[in-house]
């Protein structure tokens, strides 16, 4: 079956139509909060009145999940980016990831929310939007294993390590670098558990 180019227009008007929607959802987000997200508030952003909404989502949490997929997209790009400059060191690559993740997560509060909190009630990402955050987590279990990292907890304790950082700098210094300059002396302290060599870094 022969593929009409109206069809093709039209699919691609659908999709640049989701994406202004997705677009001014995080603008309302960062302007009132997440959970203060509303229909009617990211329909006036598009030119919409609220029902339009749902001829291209079916709810606000359907928002949420096509939200959700673009944080996570979009720090796997920030992956791509950087993954090739990583240093050969194995202690120096684990803070400089750190680094990337933690900065990321400092520079937006209603994506680090959604990307990392059960902030809004009721939203579980679906599969298909989950599977950004899955490849991010496959990806740091391949570079653990490139550092000869077997231990089967120690993608968890990473995680917990740098989460917890990010959670007490977002909780206690939002715009400040508190919980921030103590980074490179727990990915250390990481390091030494998982027995690495290489130096230590250098005190912020």
């Amino acid at each position: 079956m022969l593929v009409q180019p109206s069809d093709v227009r039209r699919e691609r008007q659908r999709l640049a139509t989701r994406g202004e929607i997705v677009a001014a959802a995080w603008d309302v987000a960062r302007e009132k909060g997440l959970a203060a997200l509303t229909l009617r508030d990211v329909a006036e952003r598009v030119g919409m009145r609220a029902p339009s909404l749902y001829n291209h989502f079916p709810s606000k949490l359907a928002i949420y999940d096509a939200m959700y997929a673009q944080a996570w997209a979009a720090y796997n790009g920030e992956i791509d980016t950087f993954r090739l400059q990583l240093p050969a060191d194995p202690r120096a690559a684990l803070r400089e990831v750190a680094r990337h993740f933690f900065d990321f997560c400092l520079a937006d509060l209603p994506r680090y929310q959604l990307m990392s909190q059960r902030s809004i009630p009721g939203f579980e990402p679906t599969e298909e939007s989950y599977q950004p955050a899955v490849r991010v987590l496959v990806r740091l279990h391949t570079l653990l294993r490139d550092f000869h990292i077997e231990d089967d907890d120690a993608a968890d304790l990473y995680t917990a390590v740098v989460a917890g950082l990010i959670e007490q700098q977002w909780a206690n210094d939002p715009g400040g670098v508190r919980w921030r300059r103590l980074l490179d002396r727990a990915i250390d302290m990481y390091a030494d558990e998982m027995g690495l060599p290489g130096p230590k870094g250098e005190p912020e």
